[in-house]
C-alpha cells in the first residue's frame, strides 16, 4: 500500500518537473490547440492518468522505492533539460521542444521508480511509456505523415468515385468530378483525426488484447482505416454537394463534420478489435481444453493405487 513516505518523494518531484519543464510545457500546449497534427498531445497526459488509476487500485504490499535505478533515470532528464536550457547541443527550437518533452516524460517515470519502486512500475509500464507520446513529432515527420495521408486518400477516393460510377481524372491529389474540382490539399488529409484513431487504437489494444501480435495488428489496422474513412468523407462531401445542394462543399459538414467521420472509424476499428478479441478468447479456450485433455490423460495412464 501506498504510504506517506512514498508520496512525500513523489510530489516535490513532481512539482519539480513541473517547474522545470514549464516553458516548454507552454509551448507544447500552444502547439497542441493551433496545430492540427499535434492536438492528440493535450490528450496523453488525462489518458495515461486514467489508466494509471484503473491499474493502480491494488498497489503491491509495500511499495519500496528504488531509489539509486530512479536517480539514474532523474539525473538523465535533468542533464537533458540543463543541456538544451543553455541549447549545449545547437538543436532547431522544434527538435528541441521535441527532445525536452522527452525529458519530461522520463523524468516522470523516473519520478515514480524513485518513490514507489520497480513492483509499481511494472504494471504501470504501459501508461507511463504512453507519458513519451507528449513529445511532439519534428516537422519533417508531421509533413511527411500528412503528405502520405494526401496521396493515399486521393487513391482511396478515386477508387471509391469508380466503385459508384462517378467519373473522376486525377492530376496528384487533385481529382476533378462532373461539376467539381476537388484538392486533396493538407488541410483535407485529416491528419487529426488520423493521430487521435492511432491513440485509440492504442488504448484499445491495451485494454482488451493480450498478445502481442494481435495488439500491433489493431494499431496497424488505424491507418488504412483513417484513409478509409477520409475517402468517405470526401466522396460523401463531393456527392451531397453536386447532387443536393452547393451548400454542403462548404457548410458544417465540411468544416466540423471530422468527428462524425472520426467516430465512424472508430466503430471500424472496434469491429476489428472484436473479431481479433474472438480469435484470441478461442485459442485461450483451445488451449486451456488441450491443457485439461494433457492432464487426464496422464492421469489415466498412472493411476493412483
Amino acid at each position: 500500500m501506498l504510504t506517506k513516505r512514498n508520496l512525500s518523494l513523489f510530489f516535490p518531484l513532481l512539482l519539480a518537473g513541473l517547474l522545470l519543464w514549464w516553458h516548454p510545457l507552454v509551448a507544447t500546449y500552444r502547439l497542441g490547440i493551433s496545430n492540427d497534427a499535434y492536438t492528440y498531445i493535450l490528450l496523453i497526459v488525462p489518458l495515461s492518468a486514467a489508466l494509471v488509476f484503473l491499474e493502480f487500485r491494488n498497489p503491491p504490499v509495500p511499495c519500496e522505492p528504488s531509489r539509486p535505478v530512479g536517480a539514474i533515470v532523474l539525473s538523465v532528464a535533468l542533464l537533458l533539460r540543463i543541456c538544451l536550457a543553455v541549447n549545449l547541443l545547437h538543436f532547431s527550437p522544434g527538435k528541441g521542444l521535441s527532445i525536452s518533452m522527452a525529458a519530461l516524460a522520463i523524468w516522470w517515470i523516473g519520478a515514480v521508480v524513485f518513490s514507489f519502486g520497480s513492483d509499481v512500475f511494472r504494471p504501470l509500464l504501459f501508461p507511463l511509456c504512453l507519458l513519451l507520446l507528449i513529445t511532439p513529432m519534428p516537422e519533417e515527420t508531421a509533413a511527411g505523415f500528412s503528405a502520405i495521408l494526401q496521396q493515399q486518400s486521393a487513391t482511396t477516393t478515386t477508387m471509391f468515385f469508380h466503385l459508384i460510377g462517378v467519373p473522376v481524372l486525377r492530376d496528384g491529389v487533385v481529382l476533378a468530378i462532373p461539376g467539381l474540382t476537388i484538392e486533396v490539399a493538407h488541410e483535407c488529409s485529416s491528419i487529426r483525426s488520423s493521430t487521435m484513431l492511432i491513440l485509440v487504437s492504442l488504448i484499445l489494444a491495451h485494454l482488451f488484447l493480450r498478445s502481442g501480435w494481435r495488439k500491433t495488428l489493431l494499431v496497424l489496422a488505424a491507418f488504412p482505416l483513417s484513409v478509409l474513412k477520409n475517402a468517405i468523407r470526401i466522396v460523401t462531401i463531393a456527392q451531397l454537394g453536386t447532387r443536393v445542394n452547393p451548400s454542403y462543399l462548404h457548410g458544417n459538414l465540411h468544416r466540423h463534420g471530422g468527428v462524425v467521420f472520426l467516430g465512424l472509424a472508430v466503430a471500424m476499428l472496434i469491429l476489428v478489435l472484436w473479431a481479433l478479441r474472438k480469435t484470441e478468447l478461442r485459442g485461450a479456450h483451445d488451449t486451456e481444453a488441450q491443457r485439461g485433455q494433457k492432464i487426464l490423460l496422464k492421469k489415466t495412464t498412472n493411476p493412483t493405487t
